[in-house]
């Protein structure tokens, strides 16, 4: 009885050629027409086995009147299955990702107390329409050198590697592609740097400021991946308008558009929703490490289990892509400031500023750090109407619940070590898609994420 209880209750509360000049002129498209039911195709045609994820559910529950439902979801420590998405800090809701079976379970761990609603209810469905519908993409060089092309849809490491080649064959002087470290899996770990050549300086030494993006920590987060690539393309639009612009002269950037490549690959082959990266654990049968929890900075060994999402490691620094990153700092840029560390994410529409790992530390220049946040979420308010809130991060990291939950962060350690500006950036959106955005949002979201860059850059080279 209480299986088909569960089931109504869900069902009413559903509600180029080689000369590649980036002819790029990124006017409105015509929409994509909506893919046909994945059940309709052969399953061997399927892009990743979408019959994994046939009897879930996305669900947001409302806990504001009921903290002990957060505080239970928050740290998913009970014997109930789920995965938590996300958590809005201003609306006091979360999103899981559950069956009705385990819906079920909470509703009776809970009197029946639980306020949610359906967000995603054919979620094979929702995974599937965030797939290209060609995905041998690297085959078609109009997708490499058109623009429009190459940002109607989400690409796989293999189309981005070639896209960024090209565009460093293009541009040898101002774009370099690094490699600065191997994956678990072998792959390159690979930054974009992206520095105009000039006689003129900031001090008259080349002593830069260096500017960080990076995007695809974790691997489900594709609209981050988008969204630092599509940076990448308007700042070569910028320099072919203006290429003696003051943001060219006194600032420098290093891209990193896939942080998280081994993980990001496998959300193309075997699971769209995949987080961490996929190095070997202690459990012989549990890969991967969440990343964003491997920063030496604050690290708390994580209460999560070697096989769930936010799993920390044994020790700092053990995600190899966060090894990596800090050995480069270290070794190729150990007596340079970096002036400004933007991550990007998914999903929730806010800006965080540091501390992750706890709301008692007050970070230095506080009031700064405010002033310009508050100057990014304008930039993207003018750009698009888009409202995007400003946290400090441990708020939305729950790191006053659990200290491990915002411990070991990237946003942390730059910000401490590295960085005199440092955010994280979750990206659209807040209503129906979470990190299933839909490829129509992503120039969109690019075009949010350009404007706050923008006004980032002109905050450093203006304040002179």
């Amino acid at each position: 009885m209480l299986y088909y209880k569960i089931l109504s209750l869900i069902l009413v509360q559903v509600v180029c050629t080689i000369q590649f000049q980036v002819p790029f002129s990124l006017g409105s498209w015509p929409e994509k027409t909506s893919q046909q039911h994945y059940s309709q195709i052969d399953s061997k045609d399927h892009p990743v086995n979408l019959n994994q994820y046939k009897d879930d559910y996305l669900i947001r529950i409302d806990y504001a009147s009921n903290p002990d439902l957060g505080k239970y979801l928050i740290t998913n420590n009970g014997t109930i299955k789920f995965n938590k998405w996300n958590k809005n800090v201003k609306q006091q809701t979360i999103d899981i990702q559950i069956n009705e079976d385990n819906m079920s379970k909470l509703l009776q761990e809970f009197n029946n107390d639980v306020n949610f609603k359906v967000i995603i209810e054919d979620l094979s469905q929702t995974v599937f329409e965030t797939y290209p519908k060609n995905l041998i993409q690297t085959k078609d060089e109009d997708v490499l050198i058109n623009s429009e092309l190459f940002f109607q849809d989400y690409r796989n490491l293999e189309t981005i590697d070639a896209w960024l080649e090209l565009i460093q064959l293009t541009y040898p002087d101002i774009i370099n592609i690094e490699e600065i470290g191997e994956t678990y899996e072998h792959r390159k770990y690979k930054i974009v740097h992206f520095t105009v050549p000039s006689e003129q300086t900031l001090d008259g030494h080349g002593d830069r400021r260096t500017i960080v993006i990076t995007g695809g920590v974790h691997a489900r987060e594709w609209i981050s991946v988008s969204s630092v690539l599509y940076s990448i393309y308007e700042l070569i639009e910028l320099y072919k308008i203006d290429p003696q612009s003051k943001i060219f002269r006194d600032l420098d950037f290093i891209f990193i558009p896939v942080f998280n490549p081994d993980g990001y690959e496998y959300t193309w082959t075997t699971d769209r929703l995949w987080r961490k990266n996929r190095q070997d654990t202690v459990h012989p049968r549990c890969f991967g490490i969440d990343i964003d929890h491997s920063f030496g900075y604050h690290w708390t060994k994580s209460s999560d289990w070697a096989c769930g999402d936010e799993y920390s490691g044994e020790e700092p620094f053990e995600a190899l892509e966060a090894k990596i990153w800090e050995e480069y700092l270290n070794n190729t840029n150990s007596d340079h400031k970096i002036w400004g560390f933007i991550d990007l994410h998914s999903y929730a529409e806010e800006i965080l500023y540091p501390y992750a790992f706890s709301c008692k530390e007050q970070p230095r220049d506080e009031e700064n750090l405010l002033e310009l946040a508050w100057g990014l979420a304008k930039a993207i308010r003018m750009q698009s109407g888009t409202n995007y809130q400003v946290f400090a991060a441990c708020l939305d990291r729950d790191a006053d619940l659990l200290p491990d939950l915002g411990a070991g962060t990237a946003l942390d350690y730059m910000y401490h070590n590295r960085a005199y500006f440092a955010y994280q950036l979750k990206l659209r959106d807040t209503g129906n898609h979470g990190f299933l955005l839909p490829p129509k949002e992503i120039v969109p979201v690019g075009r949010e994420v350009v404007a706050s860059l923008k006004y980032l850059f002109h905050f450093l080279v203006d304040q002179d």
